[in-house]
Protein backbone atom coordinates (compact mmCIF):
# COMPACT_ATOMS: atom_id res chain seq x y z
CA UNK A 1 0.00 0.00 0.00
CA UNK A 2 2.79 2.43 0.91
CA UNK A 3 4.73 1.73 -2.29
CA UNK A 4 1.58 2.23 -4.41
CA UNK A 5 1.16 5.66 -2.85
CA UNK A 6 4.74 6.58 -3.63
CA UNK A 7 4.53 5.33 -7.23
CA UNK A 8 1.29 7.20 -7.84
CA UNK A 9 2.92 10.55 -7.17
CA UNK A 10 2.73 11.09 -3.41
CA UNK A 11 6.38 11.87 -2.66
CA UNK A 12 5.73 12.01 1.09
CA UNK A 13 3.04 11.07 3.55
CA UNK A 14 2.54 9.99 7.13
CA UNK A 15 0.13 7.75 8.97
CA UNK A 16 -0.60 7.14 12.64
CA UNK A 17 -0.68 3.37 12.78
CA UNK A 18 -1.65 0.90 15.50
CA UNK A 19 0.99 -1.84 15.45
CA UNK A 20 1.17 -5.33 16.93
CA UNK A 21 4.53 -7.00 17.49
CA UNK A 22 5.17 -10.28 15.69
CA UNK A 23 8.11 -11.15 17.93
CA UNK A 24 9.00 -12.33 21.41
CA UNK A 25 8.07 -9.83 24.10
CA UNK A 26 10.60 -8.24 26.46
CA UNK A 27 10.21 -6.42 29.75
CA UNK A 28 10.67 -3.08 27.95
CA UNK A 29 8.61 -3.92 24.87
CA UNK A 30 4.82 -3.97 24.96
CA UNK A 31 2.78 -6.20 22.60
CA UNK A 32 1.21 -3.25 20.79
CA UNK A 33 2.02 0.40 20.24
CA UNK A 34 1.06 3.45 18.20
CA UNK A 35 3.57 4.54 15.59
CA UNK A 36 4.00 7.68 13.53
CA UNK A 37 5.05 6.22 10.18
CA UNK A 38 6.64 8.61 7.68
CA UNK A 39 7.69 7.93 4.07
CA UNK A 40 9.55 10.58 2.05
CA UNK A 41 11.13 10.56 -1.40
CA UNK A 42 13.81 12.83 -2.87
CA UNK A 43 15.35 13.72 0.51
CA UNK A 44 18.47 12.95 2.49
CA UNK A 45 19.25 12.07 6.10
CA UNK A 46 19.64 15.69 7.20
CA UNK A 47 16.13 16.44 5.89
CA UNK A 48 14.45 13.70 7.90
CA UNK A 49 16.42 14.31 11.11
CA UNK A 50 15.65 18.04 11.00
CA UNK A 51 11.97 17.36 10.34
CA UNK A 52 11.72 14.94 13.28
CA UNK A 53 13.55 17.30 15.63
CA UNK A 54 11.07 20.06 14.88
CA UNK A 55 8.15 17.67 15.35
CA UNK A 56 9.50 16.49 18.74
CA UNK A 57 10.10 20.10 19.77
CA UNK A 58 6.50 21.02 18.89
CA UNK A 59 5.01 17.97 20.63
CA UNK A 60 6.85 18.61 23.88
CA UNK A 61 5.89 22.28 23.82
CA UNK A 62 2.20 21.65 23.18
CA UNK A 63 1.81 18.63 25.44
CA UNK A 64 3.76 19.58 28.57
CA UNK A 65 4.99 23.12 27.88
CA UNK A 66 8.63 22.05 27.73
CA UNK A 67 11.19 23.76 25.54
CA UNK A 68 13.38 21.26 23.68
CA UNK A 69 16.57 22.78 22.21
CA UNK A 70 17.46 21.79 18.66
CA UNK A 71 19.40 20.57 16.77
CA UNK A 72 20.09 17.35 18.68
CA UNK A 73 23.64 16.08 18.97
CA UNK A 74 24.55 13.25 16.58
CA UNK A 75 26.74 10.33 17.59
CA UNK A 76 27.98 7.45 15.45
CA UNK A 77 26.93 3.97 16.55
CA UNK A 78 30.49 2.76 17.13
CA UNK A 79 31.21 5.79 19.37
CA UNK A 80 28.05 5.13 21.39
CA UNK A 81 29.01 1.50 21.88
CA UNK A 82 32.65 2.29 22.67
CA UNK A 83 31.90 4.97 25.28
CA UNK A 84 28.58 3.83 26.75
CA UNK A 85 28.20 0.17 25.77
CA UNK A 86 24.79 0.80 24.21
CA UNK A 87 23.23 1.98 20.94
CA UNK A 88 20.82 4.03 23.09
CA UNK A 89 23.30 5.64 25.48
CA UNK A 90 22.30 7.09 28.82
CA UNK A 91 24.55 10.15 29.11
CA UNK A 92 23.18 11.87 32.21
CA UNK A 93 26.01 10.43 34.29
CA UNK A 94 29.66 9.68 33.53
CA UNK A 95 31.27 6.28 34.13
CA UNK A 96 32.30 5.94 30.49
CA UNK A 97 33.90 2.76 29.19
CA UNK A 98 37.68 2.96 28.84
CA UNK A 99 39.82 0.74 26.65
CA UNK A 100 42.70 -0.56 28.78
CA UNK A 101 43.82 -3.28 26.35
CA UNK A 102 47.34 -1.89 25.95
CA UNK A 103 47.98 -2.33 29.68
CA UNK A 104 47.40 -6.09 29.46
CA UNK A 105 49.12 -7.03 26.21
CA UNK A 106 51.85 -8.93 28.09
CA UNK A 107 50.05 -9.38 31.38
CA UNK A 108 50.48 -12.28 33.74
CA UNK A 109 46.70 -12.34 34.00
CA UNK A 110 46.07 -14.72 31.11
CA UNK A 111 42.34 -14.01 30.78
CA UNK A 112 43.03 -10.40 29.80
CA UNK A 113 46.24 -11.12 27.89
CA UNK A 114 44.62 -13.81 25.73
CA UNK A 115 41.65 -11.54 24.96
CA UNK A 116 44.03 -8.93 23.56
CA UNK A 117 46.25 -11.41 21.70
CA UNK A 118 43.14 -12.87 20.00
CA UNK A 119 42.17 -9.47 18.62
CA UNK A 120 39.76 -8.52 21.39
CA UNK A 121 39.78 -5.79 24.00
CA UNK A 122 39.80 -5.21 27.73
CA UNK A 123 37.28 -2.52 28.70
CA UNK A 124 36.81 -1.02 32.16
CA UNK A 125 34.60 1.40 34.06
CA UNK A 126 35.29 3.18 37.33
CA UNK A 127 32.21 3.45 39.55
CA UNK A 128 33.53 6.36 41.60
CA UNK A 129 32.86 5.96 45.30
CA UNK A 130 31.08 2.61 44.94
CA UNK A 131 33.84 0.54 46.54
CA UNK A 132 31.40 -0.07 49.39
CA UNK A 133 29.23 -2.26 47.13
CA UNK A 134 27.78 -5.18 49.09
CA UNK A 135 28.33 -8.84 48.29
CA UNK A 136 24.74 -8.97 47.07
CA UNK A 137 25.29 -6.02 44.72
CA UNK A 138 28.48 -7.56 43.30
CA UNK A 139 26.57 -10.83 42.80
CA UNK A 140 23.79 -8.92 41.00
CA UNK A 141 26.32 -7.17 38.74
CA UNK A 142 27.96 -10.50 37.99
CA UNK A 143 24.59 -12.03 37.13
CA UNK A 144 23.90 -9.16 34.72
CA UNK A 145 27.27 -9.69 33.03
CA UNK A 146 26.75 -13.45 32.72
CA UNK A 147 23.24 -13.02 31.30
CA UNK A 148 24.78 -10.71 28.68
CA UNK A 149 27.26 -13.42 27.67
CA UNK A 150 30.23 -13.01 30.02
CA UNK A 151 31.83 -15.95 31.84
CA UNK A 152 32.10 -13.82 34.97
CA UNK A 153 32.82 -10.29 36.14
CA UNK A 154 36.30 -9.15 37.15
CA UNK A 155 36.26 -6.30 39.67
CA UNK A 156 38.48 -4.38 42.05
CA UNK A 157 37.37 -2.71 45.28
CA UNK A 158 39.93 0.00 45.96
CA UNK A 159 40.68 0.32 49.66
CA UNK A 160 43.23 2.54 51.36
CA UNK A 161 45.42 -0.41 52.33
CA UNK A 162 45.00 -2.61 49.24
CA UNK A 163 42.96 -3.59 46.19
CA UNK A 164 40.43 -6.23 47.20
CA UNK A 165 39.83 -8.37 44.14
CA UNK A 166 39.95 -11.96 42.91
CA UNK A 167 42.31 -10.78 40.14
CA UNK A 168 44.55 -8.43 42.17
CA UNK A 169 47.24 -11.09 42.79
CA UNK A 170 47.70 -11.48 39.02
CA UNK A 171 48.37 -7.78 38.40
CA UNK A 172 51.84 -6.28 38.55
CA UNK A 173 52.59 -3.00 40.31
CA UNK A 174 53.16 -1.42 36.89
CA UNK A 175 49.75 -2.56 35.64
CA UNK A 176 48.09 -1.21 38.79
CA UNK A 177 49.81 2.14 38.31
CA UNK A 178 48.75 2.36 34.65
CA UNK A 179 45.16 1.43 35.58
CA UNK A 180 45.18 4.12 38.27
CA UNK A 181 46.22 6.73 35.71
CA UNK A 182 43.88 5.56 32.93
CA UNK A 183 40.79 5.34 35.15
CA UNK A 184 41.56 8.05 37.74
CA UNK A 185 41.32 5.41 40.48
CA UNK A 186 41.03 6.61 44.07
CA UNK A 187 40.34 4.99 47.42
CA UNK A 188 36.68 3.97 47.63
CA UNK A 189 36.21 3.28 43.91
CA UNK A 190 34.90 0.11 42.27
CA UNK A 191 36.52 -0.87 38.98
CA UNK A 192 34.79 -3.40 36.71
CA UNK A 193 36.07 -5.14 33.58
CA UNK A 194 34.94 -6.98 30.47
CA UNK A 195 37.30 -8.77 28.08
CA UNK A 196 36.85 -10.43 24.70
CA UNK A 197 35.59 -9.35 21.25
CA UNK A 198 34.91 -5.62 21.10
CA UNK A 199 31.13 -5.47 20.60
CA UNK A 200 30.12 -8.12 23.20
CA UNK A 201 32.55 -6.61 25.73
CA UNK A 202 31.06 -3.15 25.23
CA UNK A 203 27.53 -4.53 25.58
CA UNK A 204 28.34 -6.46 28.76
CA UNK A 205 30.00 -3.52 30.45
CA UNK A 206 27.29 -1.14 29.25
CA UNK A 207 24.66 -3.19 31.07
CA UNK A 208 26.81 -3.38 34.19
CA UNK A 209 27.27 0.41 33.99
CA UNK A 210 23.52 1.02 34.02
CA UNK A 211 23.01 -1.29 36.99
CA UNK A 212 25.80 0.46 38.91
CA UNK A 213 24.06 3.79 38.27
CA UNK A 214 20.82 2.29 39.61
CA UNK A 215 22.51 1.01 42.77
CA UNK A 216 24.25 4.37 43.25
CA UNK A 217 21.04 6.33 42.53
CA UNK A 218 22.90 8.55 40.08
CA UNK A 219 19.71 9.54 38.27
CA UNK A 220 17.50 10.03 41.30
CA UNK A 221 15.40 13.19 40.84
CA UNK A 222 17.25 14.01 37.60
CA UNK A 223 14.87 16.01 35.38
CA UNK A 224 17.29 16.60 32.50
CA UNK A 225 16.13 15.72 28.96
CA UNK A 226 19.02 14.46 26.87
CA UNK A 227 18.04 14.03 23.20
CA UNK A 228 20.49 12.37 20.86
CA UNK A 229 20.63 10.96 17.35
CA UNK A 230 22.57 7.72 17.02
CA UNK A 231 23.60 7.38 13.37
CA UNK A 232 25.63 5.13 11.06
CA UNK A 233 24.54 1.79 12.44
CA UNK A 234 26.29 -1.28 10.97
CA UNK A 235 24.95 -2.25 7.56
CA UNK A 236 25.77 -5.97 7.78
CA UNK A 237 26.24 -8.65 10.42
CA UNK A 238 27.63 -12.15 10.12
CA UNK A 239 24.92 -14.83 10.29
CA UNK A 240 26.54 -17.83 12.02
CA UNK A 241 23.68 -20.17 11.18
CA UNK A 242 23.68 -19.40 7.44
CA UNK A 243 27.40 -18.56 7.26
CA UNK A 244 26.90 -15.37 5.30
CA UNK A 245 26.66 -11.60 5.68
CA UNK A 246 23.09 -10.42 6.25
CA UNK A 247 21.43 -7.01 6.45
CA UNK A 248 21.01 -5.85 10.05
CA UNK A 249 18.18 -3.42 9.33
CA UNK A 250 16.64 -4.41 5.99
CA UNK A 251 18.30 -5.43 2.70
CA UNK A 252 17.55 -2.16 0.92
CA UNK A 253 19.10 0.17 3.49
CA UNK A 254 21.45 2.62 1.79
CA UNK A 255 25.09 2.54 2.93
CA UNK A 256 26.82 5.80 3.81
CA UNK A 257 28.29 7.33 0.68
CA UNK A 258 31.91 6.61 1.63
CA UNK A 259 31.14 2.87 1.87
CA UNK A 260 29.15 2.46 -1.36
CA UNK A 261 32.17 1.48 -3.45
CA UNK A 262 33.18 -1.26 -1.00
CA UNK A 263 29.68 -2.73 -1.18
CA UNK A 264 29.60 -2.61 -4.98
CA UNK A 265 32.98 -4.38 -5.12
CA UNK A 266 31.71 -7.11 -2.82
CA UNK A 267 34.01 -6.10 0.03
CA UNK A 268 31.61 -7.15 2.78
CA UNK A 269 32.49 -6.61 6.44
CA UNK A 270 31.09 -5.41 9.75
CA UNK A 271 32.75 -2.03 9.10
CA UNK A 272 30.21 -1.06 6.42
CA UNK A 273 27.93 1.66 7.76
CA UNK A 274 24.23 2.23 7.05
CA UNK A 275 22.24 5.41 6.70
CA UNK A 276 20.13 4.22 9.63
CA UNK A 277 19.34 6.30 12.70
CA UNK A 278 17.56 6.28 16.06
CA UNK A 279 16.48 9.18 18.22
CA UNK A 280 17.21 8.56 21.91
CA UNK A 281 15.92 10.31 25.02
CA UNK A 282 17.64 9.55 28.34
CA UNK A 283 18.75 6.11 27.24
CA UNK A 284 15.41 5.14 25.67
CA UNK A 285 14.84 4.81 21.93
CA UNK A 286 11.93 6.98 20.76
CA UNK A 287 12.01 5.83 17.17
CA UNK A 288 14.19 5.44 14.14
CA UNK A 289 14.41 4.67 10.46
CA UNK A 290 16.69 4.53 7.46
CA UNK A 291 17.36 5.93 4.02
CA UNK A 292 16.45 3.31 1.43
CA UNK A 293 17.81 2.35 -1.95
CA UNK A 294 15.13 2.61 -4.63
CA UNK A 295 14.99 1.29 -8.17
CA UNK A 296 15.90 4.74 -9.52
CA UNK A 297 19.26 4.47 -7.72
CA UNK A 298 20.25 1.21 -9.43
Amino acid sequence: YKQILMLSGFDRYFQIARCYRDEDLRADRQPEFTQLDIEMSFMDQDDILTLMEEMIKELFKKSIGADVPTPFERMEWDTAMDKYGSDKPERRFGMKLTDVSSIFENSGFKVFASAVSNGGVVKAINAKGFGSASVGQIDALTKTAVEAGAKGLAYIKVREEDWRSPISKFLSDEEKQKLTEALDIETGDLVLFAAGPWEPSCDILGRVRLQCAEFMELLKDNKERDFLWVIEFPLLGWDEEEQRWAAIHHPFTRPVKEDEEKLLKGELSADLRAQAYDVVLNGTELGGGSIRIHERDL
